[in-house]
Formats: structure tokens, sequence, C-alpha cells
């Protein structure tokens, strides 16, 4: 077991380990009803397919530390989402699984595994459930199914809410995206000054790249009936995340999951909030690649 880790493991095999070499990567545009996605492709489009699906407060650059390792013996795609990174959109309403799944269509891939942070973990899900001959498996980094309910916040997590409420009313663009860090990056139980000063660089790059999308309203559709009453009926294989330092609804969106997937293992990553995969990315690239390993994904 990897050091700082609590690990919960559900159905599965053993491991074996895999050796990295070069990749290949594309970097083109997809045109979309009233948008255009940008995307990133590594590795052979004949190897099992992974979809990253990007964190809130991030974009697709939040998986570069592990994409020349699953990009070894996987093909690897992911792309920003509406309102994120370099793609464009307009003020449409549209749909983050449709989005995903024409990028899966015109690349020619039928099935994949969706690994998702945050509101990625919970459009993997979404996913699952409206096109689940499309899911081969599930990994959720701190994301909760769709119509999960209300959590009661921390006074510390309604403090750093109501702050964050107060910038985007001014529409505060910069100042909202460096709360966005100290309140998910971060987390309210840990002092930035403690934490790797390159982590926290990172973390509000992310966030300051998104800045040139504020402008951009485009409205997601939610799934109709929503995930919660129904990720039961997921049958894939699933791993569920969470940092030690996430938000209260996120730690308790991790305890349901895990209670009521048929297939699902879980892990909690010590010393980290809602990022562990930046934050640690190499702790958190062996769970994954683990688990990926003893799924034949």
């Amino acid at each position: 077991m990897a050091a700082g880790l609590t690990l919960r493991y559900g159905p599965g095999g053993g491991y074996t380990g895999h050796t990295a070499h070069d990749y290949a990567r594309t970097m083109p545009h997809l045109d979309v009803p009233g948008a255009a996605l940008y995307y990133e492709t590594a590795g052979h489009v004949s190897a099992p397919a992974l979809v990253l699906l990007h964190s809130p407060i991030a974009h697709l650059r939040m998986w570069d530390p592990q994409v020349a390792a699953l990009a070894a013996h996987h093909f690897v795609i992911r792309f920003d989402a509406r309102g994120f990174g370099k793609t464009e959109s307009e003020n449409v309403q549209f749909s983050n699984r449709a989005d995903t799944l024409d990028l899966l269509d015109h690349l020619g891939v039928e099935t994949a595994t969706l690994i998702g942070c945050g509101r990625g973990g919970t459009i993997a899900l979404d996913i699952a459930l409206e096109s689940p001959n499309r899911v081969m498996g599930i990994v959720s980094i701190g994301g909760g199914p769709s119509g999960f309910p209300e959590i009661q916040l921390s006074d510390a997590e309604d403090a750093l809410f109501d702050a964050l409420d107060e910038a985007f009313t001014t529409n505060d663009s910069e100042r909202l995206a460096r709360l966005e860090v100290a309140l998910w990056a971060v987390g309210p139980l840990r002092d930035e000054n403690d934490l790797d000063a390159d982590f926290v660089r990172t973390a509000t790059g992310f966030t300051l790249d998104n800045v040139a999308r504020a402008a951009e309203r485009p409205v997601p559709l939610p799934l109709d009936p929503p995930a919660v009453d129904r990720v039961i009926e997921i049958a894939a294989p699933a791993l569920i995340t969470v940092g030690e330092y996430d938000l209260t609804p996120a730690l308790a969106e991790y305890e349901y999951l895990l209670e009521v997937m048929p297939q699902a293992s879980g892990c909690t990553f010590r010393d980290t909030a809602h990022l562990p995969s930046v934050e640690h990315p190499a702790e958190f690239q062996r769970v994954l690649i683990s688990w990926l390993a003893r799924n034949g994904l």
C-alpha cells in the first residue's frame, strides 16, 4: 500500500505493472452545437480508452502528470468542458453527457472508462446511467451523484462560500478564482502556507486560466431523473475516491456511493483536499493503474 493512503477495495484481482513508452498527442477542436471543444489524445487508438473529465476548478491540464503512464497501455482522451480552458462556447443549453459521447464518436471509440474529478465524477456517473453500453468503468474523485441532497456545511466552509458569493456578485473574477483555490484545493481545515508552493501555484493557475471563459454562460442540462436514487443500477466497476480534507458534501457523497454501488471500491487520499491527482500525482497514479489492471480495463 502506498504511504499516506487508506484503501477499501471491492471485487478485483492482482496487479500487473506497466512499462511507459513514447506516446503521440493531438490537439484539435471538435465542433458541436454551440461550441468548439478543445481536446487532446495520447496513446494508441486501438488500446482500451480512458476519458479524463476535469474538476470545476481546473481544465484538462490537471491530468498532465498521469498522461504518459496511462498512455502506455491506453488510449487517453481529455477535453475542456464548456466554460473551461480552451473550449469556446455560446450561451446555449447543452449536455455534458452528449459532449463527451460526441467526442468519443468523433474518435471512433465505442466504450471507455470514465475518470472524473468533482463535476467530472458526477458527469461520469450520469453517463453510466444514461448510456451504460458506452461505459466500461468509472473513477470518481470527490464527485457525487447528481441530485444528492444538500449537506450542512461547517462554519469554515460557510464562510468561504459567503466570500465566493460576494466575489461573484461584484464580478471580481480573479478574486473568485483565488477563493476557489482556498476552498477546494487548499480546503478550509488547512493553511495554504503549510502546503507545497508549486501545488498552490498550479491550482491557482488553473482557476486563473478559466477567467478567460468567465463571460460565457452555457447552461448544462441535468440528468432527469438524477443519479442519486439510480446509482445502484450501475453494473460497471467503480473506484470511488476522495481527499481527506475535501468538503463535507464530498465526504458524505463518497460514503453514500460506496454503500449503494454494487461494484464500488474506495480510496481516501490522505493530506489532500479536492485535487489529489494534482497534489499527490504519484500516489494517485499508483492507485488508479492498479485498479485498472485488477479490473481488466
